[in-house]
This record gives structure tokens, C-alpha cells and sequence, in this order.
């Protein structure tokens, strides 16, 4: 990671973070909103999208580690030994560049689809476009679902062999894929875990396409469901703690 200032940690968090929600969030708005070319495309189609998202976002937001996740930046702030994120003095800086660039990136998919949204004939059922809920509802295991799957994303990137973690910046394992690999551990985990709560397995992720629902002009739009928002949270946070855990039991 280039050695940068708070400032531009948040500009780069943010350019990448918006970049994952706006294609993110775009693919499903093109599989699930009806005037769409991938109208009916299926949970593979939003998995594969998701998953290139990261991608994309990461590849944008490399100069500050790329982290895109608050989840992340907790697991690589407690594999750090060094402190070298500055004592976590820059963990408020990733956060708030990943929380302003998710609901960015969340506008920006709104507007490509405004037409789309506008002539939807179920507008009460448009929020799954932009945030998870439960297909089951239980708060409790729905947490468990996200801390698994956060999990698995995180200790990955700590533990895949050859990993580096340091100074904020991850370097993987898999150098030949570099972040392309995110993408695919990304479209496995939504693949194998993703059914039970559609696997937020970020926290910003959820939260600022939910903002950006809650205050977005859709016309008959339902509820952002505020009483679910906090598990996509937590859930996620815990378990990239778990993964900085054992990479510090491990390693």
C-alpha cells in the first residue's frame, strides 16, 4: 500500500466501495426490476455480479489496501501485529470512506435504472435491490449465517497461502489471480452460504444502499426494514474478528 494520508484513504475507500455497490447493485436491479434485458436472470447472475464487483472495487481502491469492508479492515487491523495502520488511527478513515462510497454507489445504480424502477409493477418489493434480508427470519441464526460467511472471506484473505498482511495492505497469495480471486471466493461463499440472508458479509454494503432506499425517490417503495439493518452489521463484524483471531492463533 502506497503510503497515504486519512484523506486518501477515505477518496480511494470511497471510489472503490462505490464502485462494488453500483455494479452490485445494479445486477440486481437488472435480474429482479421487469423492463430489464437480465429481468429473471437468477441467483447465479447476481452471485457472478457481486462477485466481479469486488473486483472491480478493489482493483480501483488498491492504493489504500482495498479493503471495501469494514469486516475486512478489523480482520487485517488485528493480523497487523505491528500497528502499522497507525494504531488503528486509520480505522475511522476506511469506514467512513466505505460507508459514504456504499451509498453512492447506490444512487449512481438507482439513476442507471430510473425508468426501470419507475414503470416496476411490484414498487413495495424493490428494497431486496439494494440491501439483504432473510428468507427466514430469526435474527439470531440469521447472525450466525453472516458470521459464517464473513468468515470465510476473511480468513481467507489472512490465511491463503503465501498471504501478507501488513501496513493496512493485503497482498494475496494467489498472485496470478490477484483481486480476480476475491471474485471467485466471493461468488462461492454467495453460492454455498449466500440462501439464508443473501449474504450481506459486509456491513456498509447493507447499510448505505439501505440509506440510499430509505431516501431515494421510489414511487410506492416499501420499507427499508430498520428492525433487520443491525445484522448485517454485526454479524459481519464478528466474524471478521473471528478470522483476525485465528490468523493471530496460527500465525
Amino acid at each position: 500500500m502506497v503510503n497515504l494520508n486519512f484523506g486518501e484513504i477515505i477518496l480511494w475507500e470511497m471510489m472503490g466501495t462505490a464502485m462494488l455497490t453500483l455494479l452490485g447493485v445494479g445486477v440486481v436491479a437488472n435480474v429482479v426490476l421487469k423492463k430489464t434485458l437480465g429481468n429473471n436472470g437468477g441467483w447465479l447472475l447476481i452471485n457472478i455480479g457481486w462477485g466481479f464487483a469486488v473486483f472491480v472495487g478493489a482493483s480501483i481502491a488498491a492504493p489504500a489496501g482495498a479493503h471495501l469492508n469494514p469486516a475486512v479492515t478489523l480482520g487485517v487491523a488485528l493480523a497487523d501485529a505491528d500497528a502499522k495502520m497507525g494504531g488503528w488511527g486509520n480505522f475511522p478513515a476506511y469506514l467512513i470512506g466505505q460507508i459514504v462510497g456504499a451509498f453512492l454507489g447506490a444512487v449512481l445504480a438507482w439513476a442507471a435504472y430510473k425508468l426501470q424502477f419507475d414503470t416496476h409493477d411490484e414498487p413495495r418489493n424493490t428494497r431486496g435491490i439494494f440491501c439483504t434480508g432473510p428468507t427466514v427470519p430469526n435474527y439470531l441464526w440469521n447472525t450466525v449465517t453472516e458470521v459464517i460467511g464473513t468468515f470465510v472471506l476473511v480468513a481467507w484473505i489472512l490465511l491463503s497461502p503465501g498471504a501478507k498482511v501488513g501496513a493496512g495492505s493485503i497482498e494475496f497469495g494467489n498472485s496470478a489471480l490477484g483481486y480476480a480471486a476475491v471474485a471467485f471466493v466471493v461468488i462461492g461463499i454467495g453460492s454455498s452460504l449466500g440462501g439464508p440472508t443473501g449474504y450481506a458479509i459486509n456491513p456498509v454494503r447493507d447499510l448505505g444502499p439501505r440509506i440510499a432506499y430509505a431516501v431515494l425517490p421510489i414511487k410506492g417503495k416499501g420499507s427499508p426494514e430498520w428492525n433487520y439493518s443491525w445484522v448485517p452489521i454485526v454479524g459481519p463484524l464478528l466474524g471478521g474478528l473471528l478470522a483476525g483471531l485465528l490468523y493471530l492463533i496460527v500465525t
